[in-house]
């Protein structure tokens, strides 16, 4: 493997490696703004809501 198609590989392997962690991030995003923060656990450990 020649020093340019290496470079080309560890190129590739990094912007996918990146474009995972940033689909990963805003999926995480996502459901953090869209799930229903009424239902968290509250400190008895039980849920806020009996609908939850």
């Amino acid at each position: 493997m020649t020093f340019f198609t290496q470079r080309k590989v560890a190129i590739a392997g990094a912007v996918i490696a990146a474009a995972i962690f940033i689909a990963a991030n805003a999926h995480l995003i996502t459901v953090a703004v869209t799930s229903q923060p009424d239902c968290t656990l509250s400190a008895r450990g039980a849920a806020a809501k009996p609908s939850c």
